[in-house]
């Protein structure tokens, strides 16, 4: 499965920091699967900026226009 592919599996996303000044996204899928990541607060923020990219080419591509520079980096 790639990222652009749609997907029926289900999660929970969880987003906080933690109490060691870290910022955590925190995945509960089915099946039991549990999947904290830490980051420090600069690569949060660069994740975050990812997300508004995203949201952007998304946005663009569900009007039928073209994404252009907004297509997300690929980490």
């Amino acid at each position: 499965m790639g990222i652009d592919k749609q997907s029926d599996i289900a999660a929970n996303l969880q987003i906080g920091p933690t109490d060691h000044g870290m910022v955590r996204i925190y995945v509960e899928a089915e099946g039991g699967i549990e999947l904290p990541l830490d980051f420090d607060p600069d690569e949060a923020e660069e994740i975050a900026e990812e997300l508004r990219a995203a949201a952007e080419a998304a946005r663009a591509i569900g009007k039928g226009g073209n994404p252009g520079n907004a297509k997300p980096k690929r980490r």
